[in-house]
């Protein structure tokens, strides 16, 4: 089970980035999703996850901007960035849902309770 993130970069502030999530022994049938996101100086926090259903979350700083998508026969997933301000400047992962309990977990407990925890993509924005 792995999943590997690409599509970061730097970006001005205004601008878009589109960012995608590999994923492999797993389907998106089988599994909820969610990207997490850490800020320098800051715990990981979840930025938005989608479930098998098609049932979408947004942080709030993120609604509106943000928009998260699958494409089943790739399989992969994708985050929309438009709009993008320096405070979205992080490491981005995408990862398994993880359950309820670990929705605020820190990047450390969480990368030690999923089986899949990417390499991460570093996305800046500067002002």
């Amino acid at each position: 089970v792995t999943v590997a993130e690409s599509g970061g970069g730097s970006v001005r502030a205004g601008g878009s980035l589109r960012l995608s999530c590999t994923v492999s022994g797993f389907t998106f049938a089988d599994s909820d999703m969610a990207w997490y996101r850490q800020i320098p100086g800051s715990e990981c926090e979840m930025v938005s996850s989608i479930r098998t259903d098609g049932t979408t979350y947004y942080l709030d700083d993120v609604k509106g901007r943000f928009t998260v998508s699958q494409d089943d026969a790739q399989p992969k997933m994708y985050l929309q960035m438009d709009t993008m301000k320096p405070e979205d400047k992080a490491v981005y992962y995408c990862v398994p849902l993880p359950p309820q309990p670990l929705f605020a977990a820190s990047c450390a407990k969480l990368s030690n309770a999923l089986d899949a925890w990417g390499p991460r993509t570093l996305v800046t924005v500067s002002a």
